[in-house]
């Protein structure tokens, strides 16, 4: 029996997926062999020695510690595109408030309460305070094209808007999911220079932070508005806040409010509501507790942040799982330790990502301990699980 552990609040109908005869969950056990979270500050903890995978309900991880994952040979996933269309919808709702001004238009509504016969008059001497502009036409620069700025870009073109992209990381499958009508940008400078509205979607990493700062805010149309619904750290939020009171940029539009934007009229920050949908929590669960259960049960590996994309369908009586360094002659080391014992490998595959490697081996027969401690001293393995 497998346990998992689960952090903050997962969807029921992620958790039903999970096989209750081959899995235990609980939010109290002490050795699990799997955690599931959302936002749940795992950094904070030490991790239990029991501990073969995490799953992060969400696509960002910042709040797991990776580096240390990797190095114990623990699997850390996330479930990228699952909450995508929720954000997707959360942006343009922020971008047509600031388009036509509809929060100060509400905020005038209110201050008429009151004022009876009179609001007719009132409302017409004072509209013209509160005209916006269309979409229509306009163009909007998508940065990442990912699960997320791929639907952005898309649902733009659709509203008649110019787009487009830039992203050097690009994947086939987003590349043929993407409108024909969404133009790609050579630079980052080139999609500043021609973009009336910015919008960033890609993880923050070392690469990414600060990815608008003060070397490129000129590089701005005048007037522009820079939207931001990935990550905080992606902007520098002084230089942003300099721009917006220097006339260069028209609107800052975010999900992450701080001391700094909060008092700024020309910020619109919602409370963090990216993925709070009820579609995209299940959507997120379902999909995390599916790759928690194949990776405890299979050994197939999907959508992790720090080991290599693995699945095999099974065959023979027993199966192998071994993350180990992606240096040369690991397998050859492997299969040697097997054939010493006449032990008959019925499939297998090899799959690298940077410095580690991850090999699945099915086995016609079952093993033996000793075979078990000869594969696991081999120098470059980090971890070793025999799957029945």
């Amino acid at each position: 029996m497998y346990h998992v552990k689960t952090y903050n609040k997962i969807s029921k109908k992620g958790l039903d997926r999970l096989d209750k005869s081959k899995i235990q969950v609980s939010d109290s056990t002490d050795k699990p062999d799997a955690i599931i979270l959302r936002s749940h500050p795992l950094k904070e903890e030490t991790l239990p020695e029991s501990l073969y995978a995490i799953g992060r309900a969400g696509a960002g991880v910042n709040n797991v510690q990776v580096l240390e994952c990797t190095q114990k040979g623990i699997v850390v996933f996330n479930t990228p595109g699952a909450n995508a269309n929720a954000v997707k919808e959360l942006l343009f709702a922020s971008l047509l408030l600031g388009a036509r001004n509809i929060l100060p238009g509400l905020e005038f509504v209110k201050s008429l309460a009151g004022k009876g016969d009179a609001i007719p008059d009132l409302v017409e001497k004072e509209k013209a305070k509160f005209k916006g502009y269309e979409l229509r036409d306009r163009t909007l620069g998508v940065i990442g094209l990912g699960a997320i700025g791929m639907l952005v870009a898309n649902e733009a073109s659709e509203l008649g808007m110019k787009v487009i992209g830039f992203d050097p990381f690009l994947s086939v499958h987003n590349a043929w999911r993407l409108s024909r009508n969404v133009k790609p940008a050579e630079s980052l400078k080139q999609l500043l220079q021609q973009s009336d509205f910015v919008t960033l979607h890609m993880p923050l990493t070392d690469q990414t932070r600060n990815l608008i700062n003060d070397e490129n805010i000129d590089q701005f149309r005048k007037g522009a508005v820079l939207l931001n619904f990935a990550r905080d750290l992606i902007v520098d939020e002084d230089v942003v806040l300099g721009a917006l009171d220097a006339g260069k940029l028209s609107l800052y539009l975010c999900d992450f409010p701080t001391e700094k934007t909060v008092a700024n009229p020309k910020v619109i920050a919602t409370p963090h509501l990216g993925a709070s949908t009820d579609e995209a929590e299940e959507n997120c669960a379902i999909m995390v507790a599916d790759q928690i259960q194949d990776y405890l049960l299979n050994g197939n590996i999907t959508n992790s942040v720090n080991f290599p994309n693995s699945s095999l369908e099974r065959s023979g009586l027993v199966r192998l799982t071994i993350i180990h360094k992606n240096i040369p002659n690991m397998v050859g080391q492997i299969t040697k330790v097997l054939a010493d014992q006449s032990i008959n490998i019925s499939e297998m595959m090899n799959k690298g990502r940077g410095e580690l490697a991850y090999t699945i081996v099915d086995l016609d027969q079952d093993i033996k301990d000793n075979t078990l401690s000869e594969l696991s001293a081999i120098e470059g393995i980090i971890r070793l699980r025999c799957i029945s």
